[in-house]
């Protein structure tokens, strides 16, 4: 017992002295002093050396898109450096790639602002805030998946474009940090003072677990936004959209705003699931079928159980594009969902002739 009690006194005393250590660097090697930021070549702004870039932006409320919460995972925050970035690093090589690299595109929450720095950025993000608001709904969609309302004070308001994401704070909880994560918008730009997100559960995940065994109707969370450059494209092409699970948030906000604008395009929207269970919004999907120019809801189950009683598609959303599609003729193509099922898709629509240009897509991770 004693010896326990001397090795538990003897890191304790290793541990203090390291945080001591750091402390120390913290306040001398790392105190950079003042440097200059220098934004788009007309905003200048002066700020204190030593921290990322993206902490740096965020103190400037410059807000850089950040699913990971700057933790050098997502590649999101990306920005194009001018100068002052100093060398590329190793933590960025996963997610810049070699051309971008040449274009002086960067990691944001990876470089450190230690000399001055300009760089560029899309002028859109000076319209991102960060805004309070308040919970007004928790709704079950699924065992898995929570409809969570937001409102905003009525002398606040957030626009968007149908399809965009927002970035929800999640505040400090049983030794978890604040963390930064990113969940598209499922209401249209009309609803300015209040939005709706569809949250997925992920088993240890900071925010996800947060937001589905703590917090409650009539918190206060803050949300940062818009982002994102999948969006509602304006035009005449026949639309096909792809979703699985929580990826129908922002197709719900774009055949949304196609509803209330009365917008006549044809639309054809897949939705897949695992089971009869995991599919929502069904009823509202079906009403969209009559009051939309022309609208067809195609859904497919990828593991149907007897209980589900299902004679639609079978399979994964991937299986239908044999189906239903035939060429790419006046046609784009709205992605939104995993990974697994965007890489699996894109290689699909472009065999049937889609370009680039007109596949646009949402990951999430």
């Amino acid at each position: 017992m004693e010896n326990i009690l001397k090795t538990v006194l003897t890191l304790s005393t290793i541990t203090g002295l390291l945080s001591l250590l750091l402390s120390i660097a913290n306040k001398t090697i790392a105190n950079y002093g003042t440097k200059k930021l220098i934004i788009n070549q007309s905003k200048e702004y002066l700020v204190e050396g030593g921290d990322s870039l993206l902490s740096t932006l965020n103190e400037q409320n410059i807000f850089i898109p950040s699913a990971c919460g700057g933790k050098g995972s997502c590649g999101y925050c990306k920005v194009k450096v001018i100068s002052g970035g100093g060398p590329f690093l190793s933590t960025e090589k996963g997610y810049v790639t070699e051309k971008e690299r040449v274009d002086g595109i960067r990691l944001s929450c990876q470089l450190k602002v230690k000399q001055d720095i300009e760089i560029e950025i899309p002028e859109e993000l000076f319209n991102v805030k960060q805004l309070t608001y308040l919970v007004t709904g928790i709704e079950d969609l699924t065992s898995k998946i929570k409809k969570i309302n937001f409102k905003l004070p009525e002398n606040e308001s957030l626009d968007y474009k149908p399809g965009q994401y927002v970035q929800i704070l999640t505040p400090p909880y049983e030794g978890n940090e604040e963390v930064y994560r990113a969940y598209s918008i499922a209401t249209p730009p009309s609803s300015k003072h209040a939005i709706e997100l569809f949250i997925g559960y992920v088993p240890d995940g900071i925010c996800t677990t947060y937001i589905h065994k703590y917090l409650k109707v009539g918190d206060k969370l803050s949300i940062v936004g818009p982002f994102g450059d999948f969006y509602y494209r304006e035009g005449d092409k026949d639309m096909l959209m792809f979703a699985i699970g929580t990826g129908i948030a922002p197709i719900m906000s774009i055949l949304r705003y196609m509803n209330e604008n009365n917008i006549e395009r044809k639309v054809t929207f897949f939705f897949g699931a695992r089971t009869r269970k995991d599919l929502f919004l069904i009823d509202e999907l079906h009403s969209l079928e009559k009051t939309m120019y022309e609208f067809k809801l195609v859904l497919v189950l990828s593991r149907p159980t007897p209980e589900c009683n299902w004679n639609g598609e079978i399979g994964r959303v991937t299986d239908l594009v044999s189906k239903y599609i035939l060429d790419a003729n006046n046609k784009e193509a709205y992605l939104c969902g995993n990974p697994p099922m965007i890489d699996d898709l894109i290689p699909l629509l472009k065999d049937k002739g889609f370009i680039d240009e007109n596949i646009l897509y949402d990951k999430f991770e």
